[in-house]
């Protein structure tokens, strides 16, 4: 596998996020990508209601915008998408897919737009240009001869609320529910931990509720990276005295401080916020061990004086006796053991809670990307439901989600839980008989890849070979798969390690005008606060042979779908409202009158019954959960030389998406290959900066895992563990090392021994 293997440059970075820095960032991409112009005027309708939505992130977007309503990310975004550079079939004609594999992330993305339906020639190793029509034929007619569940449609979070329905009712008419997408990797154990204790699958929290809180908890979530935008919210909550209390293993800069790069007095002056007012640097996996720390120190405090909302618990909830006898039966010494932090420290933030009136938990993939995540998720549910912290004004559960409508997906029906999905209103709707029996998540769909099971794998963006586990073993089975379609807007690592017939079609993006038959066109998203908001993209097309992803998706419906006098793919492609339509009669409770509200300011929210203190649970209450144990990895076996590994993204990239190879939030330019460690491990372990070491998978299970060529950068990082960055480390986590009940990979805990480089056997 290619990797990035340049010598890199450190310094000790101090700077705010926000300020010069990010503007430098935004002006360094426009150069880069030849937009400077184009773009310039483009970003002033990012994340406006008139305007089109990120294709970045997914923090909400309010109904009275900045001037100025995108982050550096967000602007790396769309310069990422609406650049200069395009790649036809003269390019493939010049380099074999074999060559392409040795290229790094940054260098396939870079060489700008894919602009025409490619088809992998095996007689020449590269892709061919292929007309629309016969690619939409022999994808068809390949469907049509495989066994219906062996057939996987994953999409990315990028597809509209448009396309994920036509998208999951092409899987459903196929024949199955085999609908893995990228909530499967980061947010699934949020999915199922609040479905199970509050009765909805998403966070309770608005826009409106940061203006009311008076006491934020935040856990392991890089606002300053994964969702910049949202500093806006916090440095408003700082300035009106609002404690905010941070649980992260590092010390990123987002939630140190924050310099707002729209206000000229704090450009010239060089004023900062500062973000956090206690910061734990909490062991990776110590999330639960941490959080009944606080519990323990609440219950505690309740003895001297009431601080516990026993109305409300006493109302809206269950299970709460259970809860407080294993707080109580809980020792600080496996707390401290397990959490990495002091008892005092652990007090010193439950103090803080005591005196709130309305506690908002924020959290992300730091606490659902572990074995115990649905565990996190629900002690996270427990912190507040102690206080009444949820249905309140300035109180709830924000779970931020990364990528832009990844939420929004599930919500019309991509998901491979039929319970989950309205299927009698499908059935009604279309007169069909849609399948009943549950399908592959993301992981069960890598098992089956292994297995050779897989028949077919439809991919709707995303760049899945790369961001799975087990890279090694799944890069060799993917090239087993009889047949892969990519729907893409860029050239990535999955559309080079191919499948024995492999399609790549290219799409528009939705920063570009969508023109059809029945004129330019708008699609819709749902952002991380469940607010839904329409989309229209304001670029010129990077080429005219492109294709919506409405249109690829009834395309390839048309060829692999016996006809529906119910339904017609063409009208749905040339109107974009017929289809908003269409959801609105399968889910009218969230939908109603969806094309009159979608353009409303701020969006419109679907409705949050957990935010009405309405518990859709088996019990009918807000659920205390116990868990089941606070050791974050209760079942690898570990070597004594080994450390505790945790993935971390850097400022130059998006998921797998590499923008550059610099870091400047770490202070570290020129690559990736590096390796976070804290001086006192590096000294145990007889390191200096600089040095060169190979990290090998400690797991017991006969599988030879390594990353090699990593360079020690030190770094304060909880003793005992090391950080590296994604997704260049995944070939260091077992496909079995996931989450339980949600199966979301445990991407930040894994145990690695660090050898000298070059000492593998």
């Amino acid at each position: 596998m290619s990797q990035d293997r340049g010598k890199p440059h450190t310094h000790t970075p101090n700077m705010p996020a926000g300020g010069w820095g990010s503007l430098g960032d935004v002006a360094t991409i426009l150069l880069d990508q030849d937009t400077v112009a184009k773009d310039s005027a483009l970003l002033l309708k990012q994340n406006k209601p008139d305007g089109y939505a990120c294709v970045s992130c997914a923090w909400a977007k309010p109904a009275h915008p900045h001037p100025f309503e995108f982050c550096s990310s967000g602007a790396k975004a769309t310069a990422w998408e609406t650049t200069s550079r395009s790649i036809g079939a003269d390019f493939f004609a010049r380099h074999t897919l074999a060559e392409l594999a040795g290229w790094s992330d940054h260098q396939l993305e870079d060489q700008g737009r894919l602009t025409v339906p490619l088809r992998w020639d095996p007689g020449t190793d590269t892709y061919r240009e292929i007309p629309w029509d016969t690619a939409f034929a022999e994808i068809g007619a390949a469907l049509r001869g495989f066994a219906r569940d062996k057939v996987v449609f994953y999409s990315s979070g990028r597809a509209s609320l448009e396309t994920s329905y036509m998208y999951q009712l092409l899987a459903r008419m196929y024949g199955n529910n085999n609908l893995p997408d990228s909530s499967n990797m980061c947010h699934e154990s949020t999915s199922v931990g609040l479905q199970k204790t509050i009765g909805v699958g998403v966070g309770t929290v608005g826009l409106d509720d940061f203006e009311q809180t008076d006491c934020i908890f935040f856990f392991g979530q890089n606002v300053g990276v994964n969702s910049p935008r949202m500093l806006h919210q916090l440095q408003a909550a700082r300035r009106r005295g609002v404690p905010v209390i941070t649980f992260n293993p590092l010390r990123e800069r987002g939630l140190v401080s924050f310099t707002n790069p729209q206000s000229p007095l704090e450009m010239l002056s060089g004023h900062e916020t500062v973000i956090s007012t206690q910061y734990h640097q909490v062991r990776p996996a110590g999330d639960s061990a941490a959080i009944m720390g606080l519990c323990k120190a609440i219950l505690a405090a309740d003895e001297q004086a009431p601080v516990l909302d026993r109305a409300f618990i006493a109302q809206h909830t269950h299970g709460f006796e259970d809860f407080a006898a294993a707080v109580r039966a809980a020792s600080w010494d496996e707390i401290e053991r397990e959490s990495g932090l002091a008892r005092a420290a652990l007090e010193a933030a439950a103090e803080v809670w005591c005196k709130a009136r309305a506690v908002m938990a924020v959290y992300g993939m730091g606490v659902t990307q572990h074995r115990n995540g649905v565990q996190n998720v629900g002690m996270i549910v427990n912190l507040l439901l102690l206080g009444g912290h949820i249905g309140r004004p300035g109180a709830g559960v924000c779970p931020v989600r990364g990528h832009s409508n990844v939420q929004g997906q599930r919500t019309v029906g991509i998901t491979e839980k039929p319970e989950l999905a309205p299927l009698d209103k499908l059935k009604e709707q279309y007169g069909f008989e849609p399948p009943r029996k549950p399908g592959m998540n993301t992981v069960d769909a890598c098992e089956a890849i292994l297995a050779r099971e897989v028949q077919a794998f439809i991919g709707l963006g995303g760049n899945f070979v790369r961001a799975v586990p087990e890279t090694a073993l799944m890069e060799a089975a993917w090239r087993e798969i009889p047949l892969t379609v990519q729907i893409a807007t860029k050239l990535n690592r999955n559309h080079v390690v191919h499948g024995k017939a492999s399609y790549l079609l290219p799409c528009l993006g939705r920063t570009e005008i969508d023109r059809q038959a029945g004129g330019q066109q708008a699609v819709t998203v749902e952002d991380s606060t469940a607010c839904m908001h329409g989309s229209r993209g304001m670029a010129e097309p990077a080429a005219p042979t492109l294709l919506s992803e409405p249109a690829i998706v009834a395309g390839i419906a048309k060829a692999a779908l016996d006809p529906n006098p119910k339904l017609d793919w063409d009208a749905w492609v040339a109107d974009y409202g017929k289809v908003r339509d269409a959801i609105e009669a399968t889910y009218p409770a969230i939908f109603r009158d969806f094309n009159a509200r979608m353009w409303t300011p701020g969006g419109f929210r679907k409705p949050l019954a957990a935010a009405e203190r309405q518990w859709e649970t088996a019990s009918g209450k807000a659920e205390f959960t116990v868990p089941d144990s606070l050791r974050g990895d209760p079942d690898l076996h570990r070597e004594a030389a080994g450390m505790r590994l945790f993935t971390i993204r850097s400022d130059g990239q998006f998921n797998t998406t590499i923008y550059s190879h610099d870091d400047r939030f770490r202070g570290v330019h020129g690559s990736r290959m590096v390796l976070f460690m804290a001086p006192a491990d590096m000294a145990r372990l007889g390191l200096g900066e600089g040095d060169t070491v190979d990290l090998r998978g400690a797991a017991r299970d006969g599988v030879e895992r390594r990353v090699a060529g990593l360079r020690i950068v030190p770094y304060d990082v909880p003793a005992g563990c090391i950080a590296g960055y994604y997704p260049e480390c995944n070939p260091l986590i077992p496909l079995w090392h996931h989450a339980r009940e949600s199966k979301v990979p445990a991407a930040k805990a894994i145990d690695v021994i660090v050898e000298r480089a070059g000492s593998a056997p």
